[in-house]
């Protein structure tokens, strides 16, 4: 009989050739004007064999970078920078999403290089600080306050975005929905305090969001677009306390748009079965992740509780984490003191079984 994690699964308009996807995890390699190095290059073609790879965050702004050395996709340097990286994965039989991050408030301003704003849906600064620099945590930026007038404007902008990635060679985006940045920050109450229609209710609180999905959709396919939530995550300063009042009417509306996927992360709520909720408002493909194993990963396939299965650290350590997996040979540790750091060392330096 076949493993499940290994059968073939289409998301949207993606095949993937297995159901084992890399989830986006930052990194702070990318180069002067915050354009892809070779290093990525080679880090992101190793993990080729990953079904899907979706991207670190990418800022899909000047306005939109919080961390150190993330990369754009707004300026022709980083459009090409990223199209060597998607001709190296394809080279190698993989596919690879773009996931496009916007800080929003979790704001470093150090952490830039440039002068831009700092902007959220309230101002509210972020209550937690943020890694500067040289990875000492530092306190956020006060974020502007973002007028209704000003929201097509950052519509525009996530639209070029997805439109560039797409010209640089991804297969698609994914929009970041979680983890306190700017689309979560208009999602929570704790960062959402307007008094219009972008506030308040869950229905004013998604309403924004929402738009940004469709923008994605209308530039670049509905079938080319995923995004990813993790309800009930107090990352960033989120309050925790309501993710079904928000995701279950979020997850709703994004069916209606025809995407190709929602990537979940389970927080493992009490009282709360996450991927029952999802399954109950959303017909489209899930990616489940969060601490999966193998094993555990396998039972949710098999169960028909996710359509994939997607892996973080992992696949720091193990750049052939599928092959690995289908062997059922031990997996290498990941050297966490390099994650952000190191250059080539504990990035592209990972031996193959």
């Amino acid at each position: 009989m076949r493993d499940v994690l290994f059968a073939p699964v289409r998301l949207g308009g993606i095949d993937l050739a297995n159901r084992i996807v890399m989830a986006p995890m930052t990194r702070d390699r990318a180069g002067p004007g915050d354009v892809p190095t070779d290093a990525m290059v080679e880090y992101y073609a190793q993990r080729a064999s990953a079904g899907l790879i979706v991207t670190e965050g990418v800022q899909p702004s000047a306005a939109g970078k919080g961390y150190w050395r993330t990369p754009g996709i707004h300026t022709p340097e980083q459009v090409e920078g990223w199209r060597k990286v998607a001709e190296a994965v394809h080279a190698r039989g993989g596919r690879i999403v773009m996931q496009l991050m916007h800080c929003g408030r979790a704001v470093v301003p150090a952490n830039r290089g440039f002068e831009a704003e700092v902007i959220a849906p309230s101002a509210l600064p972020c209550p937690v600080q943020v890694p500067g620099p040289d990875g000492t945590p530092m306190d956020t930026a006060m974020p502007r306050a973002l007028s209704a007038g000003e929201l097509p404007a950052l519509l525009e902008e996530y639209a070029a975005a997805a439109s560039n990635a797409v010209a640089a060679g991804m297969d698609g985006v994914e929009l970041h929905c979680a983890s306190g940045y700017l689309i979560n920050q208009f999602l929570n109450p704790a960062s959402n305090l307007r008094t219009d229609e972008f506030g308040g209710s869950a229905e004013n609180r998604i309403r924004f969001p929402v738009m940004v999905l469709k923008a994605l959709a209308d530039a670049i396919g509905g079938d080319r677009v995923g995004f990813r939530i993790s309800p009930g995550n107090p990352y960033n300063g989120m309050d925790p306390s309501d993710p079904q009042g928000t995701f279950a009417p979020f997850a709703k509306a994004a069916d209606a748009l025809g995407l190709a996927f929602l990537h979940v992360v389970d927080m493992g709520l009490d009282g709360l079965d996450t991927l029952a909720m999802l399954r109950a408002n959303w017909s489209g493909p899930i990616i489940a992740n969060n601490n999966l194993k193998a094993d555990s990963a396998r039972a949710l396939l098999e169960a028909g509780r996710a359509e994939a299965v997607s892996f973080g650290r992992a696949f720091i350590a193990n750049p052939d984490l599928v092959e690995r997996i289908a062997a059922g040979a031990p997996l290498a540790k990941a050297d966490f003191a390099l994650l952000y750091t190191g250059e080539e060392r504990g990035y592209i330096d990972y031996p193959p079984m």
